[in-house]
């Protein structure tokens, strides 16, 4: 049984995973606005958020360091990880984290990346970048 089977009110689980990286990107940028750390962050939260989100949002905070490092090897010449937007970064992050935990297939979490740049992300190009430097990374494994 999955984190949300037996849920009545739940939908299908893509539109669940989807809802939680939405989650999970909002409560990281809560998290580095705030100084603060992800724990307390999701303790904060008046809606308790599902596993797998909390799942995530816990794997990508304590893999910062790592996943910046693949983001800058991931960059052109003239790019650096401060260039970027905070949500813009938090978005990479976010897929390289799941990209190196491999749940689901690396499409997928392209997408859901993607979808998530063209929401927040600081530019109207934020997806097609986003895009680019994932593609980048499985192009890498």
């Amino acid at each position: 049984m999955t984190e949300f089977e037996g849920d009545p009110f739940a939908g299908d689980l893509a539109t669940q995973r989807r809802e939680a990286r939405e989650r999970v990107i909002e409560m990281l940028y809560e998290a580095d606005f705030k100084e603060g750390n992800i724990s307390d962050v999701i303790d904060s939260q008046i809606v308790v958020p599902d596993a797998f989100a909390i799942r995530l949002a816990i794997g990508v905070y304590e893999n910062i360091s790592n996943l910046d490092q693949q983001i800058e090897e991931l960059l052109h010449e003239g790019w650096s990880l401060e260039r970027l937007g905070k949500l813009d970064r938090w978005i990479l992050r976010l897929g390289l984290y799941e990209m190196n935990n491999a749940e689901v297939p690396a499409a997928v979490i392209i997408n859901e990346a993607v979808e998530l740049a063209h929401q927040y992300g600081a530019t109207d190009e934020s997806g097609r970048f986003v895009n680019g430097l994932l593609a980048a990374q499985v192009n890498q494994q």
